[in-house]
């Protein structure tokens, strides 16, 4: 659309985040007066790299358009708003606690006569529209709280005029959920994603030694059964075909309700299968102890249908030890008992995928070794791989300054595991060669579609290049025929119109 950009760093509750804002925004009729391109840059700050390639992309989006009006949102935006405030280009910055003000925010900016009102604005947490507290007016609302634990604060240098980049940004996330977006009333949408996420829970209250999370985005809270449900419908209604339930913290949807009849995410599940006509669901990422009974029953029941027999569950490390200090809330026993539940549920087509993080403060090599020898011992299909960062404000900073893993040994257990990751993903991928599954195509780029090629995701998480152009948002029946260079399945189509 004409008028603003989005870019997204980070996770699919992120992802969700910024297409929910793109959607309030094309559904406001004051669309029409944007008068400056407005870039919006949707951030995440779990790593020291996430926020390095935010600003990158900020300080490469003002040169190339000096004219635009940058608005920095996400995590990193909650986290540090001061010093993102104070990049060039940066026109606003809207904390994860105001994010659903963010449509609102954003086209006030646009309005000329606003603009030459004076630079300094605040946004109370209580306020349902941004207020304009005259000239000269303090742009922050404090996020000391967050920054504390680190014992750093973000100042401008000697001699420099106060930030004036006026920043929404609390730590009491009163309008941190995008609850009301202009979501599945318009999915699937040209350009849009062929397999939305649909984020029906924010926050986390886990408090992991390492992670920042909880204090970009604030407690658990959980979009109400019947939004969801609606939300459902109307994606349906919509034509889509594919649908991911995602969340910081997916697992804990529900349990924050009040009343004595908790709702549950397999609840909500079963709702979705028993009461909508959606052709298929996917769960995004779930934390191992969430993994309940009922949840995994589910899958023995739906899944390889209208349930994709798909499952996430963050790793971070085989060893007790490593997990003990990291305070995560399983042990490595744990994890294995909810993978052979869960197989047991779906069979082996199941697609099993982890995080795992190397190099965590005092992590040993025997430790390293441990969780080597866990991973060879379970049939993941992929493995997301990343080094750990130290962030500002959590226990794990503390941690790295008095044991850290010297950054060779992090590289080298990094190269390890990704040729462990390889080689177990060639192993589950090669395993349908020969067999049909269920895929739907998905939006193909150019170079591949000139080859007469469609790209596709099987209903198990499976890459496919699929012979044969199709429009995306299609069920299809694919044989799989080989397995491509770079882990894709180069199919045929076996037919169309999966019956449902």
């Amino acid at each position: 659309m004409a008028g603003f950009h989005i870019e997204h760093f980070g996770c699919r509750a992120a992802r969700a985040d910024g297409e929910a804002m793109a959607g309030n925004l094309r559904a406001m009729s004051e669309l029409e007066s944007f008068a400056t391109d407005v870039v919006i840059v949707n951030t995440c700050s779990v790593t020291a790299e996430a926020d390095r390639a935010a600003r990158a992309f900020i300080r490469r989006a003002h040169r190339r358009n000096p004219a635009a009006k940058i608005v920095v949102t996400g995590c990193y935006a909650q986290r540090a708003p001061e010093e993102l405030a104070a990049m060039a280009g940066v026109a606003a910055v809207v904390g994860n606690s105001h994010k659903a003000l963010a449509p609102e925010i954003i086209l006030s900016l646009t309005r000329e006569s606003e603009l030459t009102r004076g630079a300094g604005r605040t946004m109370s947490a209580a306020s349902p529209v941004p207020k304009c507290e005259g000239p000269g007016a303090p742009a922050v609302v404090p996020v000391a709280s967050l920054l504390a634990a680190s014992g750093r604060q973000y100042s401008v240098g000697a001699g420099q005029a106060p930030v004036s980049t006026p920043i929404w940004a609390d730590d009491r996330f009163a309008h941190s959920f995008i609850e009301d977006a202009h979501w599945g009333e318009t999915q699937p949408a040209p350009g849009a994603q062929t397999r939305p996420n649909l984020k029906i829970q924010e926050g986390c209250g886990n408090r992991c030694t390492f992670c920042v999370i909880p204090f970009t985005r604030g407690p658990s809270q959980s979009l109400p059964y019947a939004v969801v449900m609606r939300k459902v419908e109307g994606f349906v209604a919509a034509g889509g075909k594919e649908l991911v339930l995602s969340g910081i913290n997916l697992g804990r949807w529900g349990r924050d309700s009040e009343g004595s009849s908790r709702e549950t995410l397999a609840g909500l599940v079963r709702a979705i299968l028993e009461k909508t006509g959606l052709p298929r669901l996917r769960l995004s990422s779930i934390e191992p102890m969430d993994w309940d009974d009922e949840l995994i029953a589910l899958m023995g029941e739906f899944g390889g249908g209208r349930l994709a027999r798909h499952a996430h569950l963050p790793l971070q490390s085989g060893s007790d030890a490593v997990l003990r200090r990291m305070h995560r809330r399983y042990r490595p026993w744990h994890y294995a008992e909810r993978v052979a539940a869960l197989l047991g549920a779906a069979g082996p087509d199941l697609t099993l995928g982890a995080d795992v993080m190397v190099g965590f403060p005092g992590e040993t090599d025997g430790e390293f070794e441990e969780t080597l020898t866990f991973i060879r011992a379970l049939p993941f299909g992929y493995l997301h791989l990343f080094p750990f960062s130290a962030r500002p404000g959590t226990r794990g900073w503390a941690l790295h300054e008095a044991s850290r893993v010297p950054q060779a040994a992090t590289e080298e257990r990094m190269t390890a595991l990704r040729a462990l990751a390889a080689e177990k993903g060639e192993a589950h991928r090669r395993r349908f060669v020969g067999r049909a599954l269920e895929a739907i195509t998905l939006h193909t780029p150019a170079a591949l579609a000139e080859r007469g090629c469609t790209t596709a995701l099987t209903e198990n998480f499976l890459p496919v290049e699929l012979g044969g152009r199709f429009a995306a948002n299609e069920l299809v029946r694919v044989r799989v025929k080989a397995l491509n260079g770079d882990g894709t399945l180069k199919c045929e189509a076996a037919h169309t119109a999966v019956a449902q």
